[in-house]
């Protein structure tokens, strides 16, 4: 199948001809006829097969016809951070060469000023963070009351980033009567719900299952040690022992992207920083310089993990394993994209192989280990709750002493009771002891005398004489 069969117009073709693509990813080729009629679509792939060209494409198409008015875009594109949403705007620049669109861009780190005097020229095509946008529409800059096409990517990114209320706030604020498209690689349960809300008979496509790895990445893992220090020594000798050209390092946390990147540094790598502390500026000059090959490692957060379209990485590292399994996949699907091969690796402390168990199950394969793979007994020994540094190593189990026979200890036994068992083993009758009458409580009140003023507890001041004026 070629693009050409899918529908779309002579101006589409031309660019897409003039980017060097022939033939369609899978979920391409599916879901580009279901835009192009107006469907509401809901796809899955994984990540890397173009899921982002699948519906610029066809909203190129669709929005050849009319202009758009101030402040009042056409369509709308949601993303969860701003590097999708401004690799998101690349992409319209990209394809719609032949077209005359105005595209604008809100995201946060950016003047509001540049962004006002797009929206009063008139946006078709409007790529947001949810935040950003949110804060347009209440300084009245913006009107969403035109909109035809809204367009939510990583949708399960959305609700990790808990991003969701605010995409429930923005959906109430478009016409009901639009074409919603739902684009991502996993979908989790939670999103079900999210879909029954804004998709009306959506178009479930799945090129591919859920959460699955492109075949063209080959995936390691590698034993490290728990300390810290120990731990980016491992990652250094992992660096060179895959030979590695370029390569992502994922963090899980901000504050080890920036230790991770200084250690690197420090002992002659090439290597950037790239967390969502950072200026937007600085991100994107990073991101810019990784891919022009001017920065060989990129030490990263997750904010790096979705989407992002970087097409010549040959190494993927995961410093850390991360919380989610779904992650994993996003993380290594930074390379072994557009067909080519790629290496994922991944270091991992006793600690973790309750995560590593996790996502093996998720991508539903093995993953071959560096070296020798640590025995099952090591991982149960190993692998439980980490010790406090301040307590010292476990002490070793006193070995059982063996037990003598104790004679039973005698109950104790008042002495009515004791009088009794002698009276018994002299033949006599055991007393029984007299019932006690219980007295009532008004037998109580007629035995005690009552108490008139204070009694014995008057106050010595009261005590004192009175003088007379």
């Amino acid at each position: 199948m070629k693009f050409s069969d899918l529908g779309l117009s002579p101006k589409v073709l031309t660019a897409v001809e003039a980017v060097g693509y022939v033939e369609p990813t899978p979920i391409q080729a599916q879901a580009i006829p279901f835009v192009i009629q107006g469907r509401d679509v809901l796809g899955i792939a994984q990540t890397g097969t173009g899921k982002t060209a699948s519906f610029v494409l066809p909203m190129l198409n669709r929005l050849e016809k009319g202009r758009a008015r101030a402040r009042m875009p056409r369509s709308l594109i949601i993303e969860p951070t701003r590097e999708l949403a401004a690799q998101v705007a690349d992409s319209f620049e990209l394809y719609g060469a032949e077209h005359k669109l105005t595209v604008a861009l809100l995201i946060g780190g950016v003047s509001f000023d540049e962004q006002d005097r797009k929206l009063d020229r008139g946006a078709d095509v409007l790529i947001a963070t949810p935040g950003r946008l949110l804060d347009h529409f209440q300084r009245g800059k913006l009107l969403l009351t035109g909109v035809e096409i809204l367009v939510i990517d990583e949708a399960d990114r959305m609700l990790d980033m808990g991003f969701i209320p605010d995409v429930e706030r923005i959906s109430k604020l478009i016409p009901p009567v639009r074409q919603t498209l739902f684009f991502s690689a996993t979908m989790p349960p939670e999103i079900q719900r999210l879909v029954k809300d804004f998709l009306k008979s959506p178009e479930r496509i799945e090129a591919t299952p859920a959460a699955t790895v492109v075949g063209t990445i080959k995936q390691l893992l590698k034993s490290c040690p728990a300390d810290p220090k120990g731990k980016r020594q491992a990652l250094r000798d992992l660096v060179n022992e895959l030979d590695v050209r370029n390569a992502i390092v994922f963090c899980n946390r901000k504050r080890d992207v920036v230790i991770v990147h200084n250690s690197l540094v420090r002992h002659g790598f090439d290597a950037a920083a790239l967390h969502g502390d950072m200026d937007q500026h600085q991100r994107m000059a990073t991101l810019e310089a990784f891919r022009n090959g001017e920065v060989a490692l990129l030490v990263a957060s997750d904010v790096a993990a979705r989407g992002l379209d970087i097409p010549d990485v040959s190494h993927i590292i995961n410093f850390d394993v991360p919380g989610q399994p779904e992650d994993y996949v996003h993380r290594i699907g930074r390379t072994g994209r557009a067909g080519r091969e790629g290496v994922a690796a991944m270091l991992v402390t006793p600690s973790d192989f309750k995560a590593v168990k996790a996502i093996t199950r998720l991508v539903r394969q093995d993953i071959q280990w560096i070296g020798e793979e640590p025995s099952f007994e090591e991982r149960e020994s190993r692998g439980g709750r980490r010790q406090s540094s301040r307590r010292g190593p476990r002490r070793a189990a006193a070995p059982a002493k063996a037990k003598s026979p104790q004679k039973k200890s005698r109950p104790r036994r008042d002495a009515k009771a004791d009088a009794n068992a002698n009276a018994i083993g002299n033949g006599k009758t055991a007393q029984k002891p007299a019932p006690q009458k219980k007295a009532s409580k008004a037998n109580k009140r007629e035995d005690t005398p009552r108490k008139t003023g204070m009694g014995d507890h008057v106050p010595n001041f009261m005590k004192r004489p009175v003088r007379s004026p």
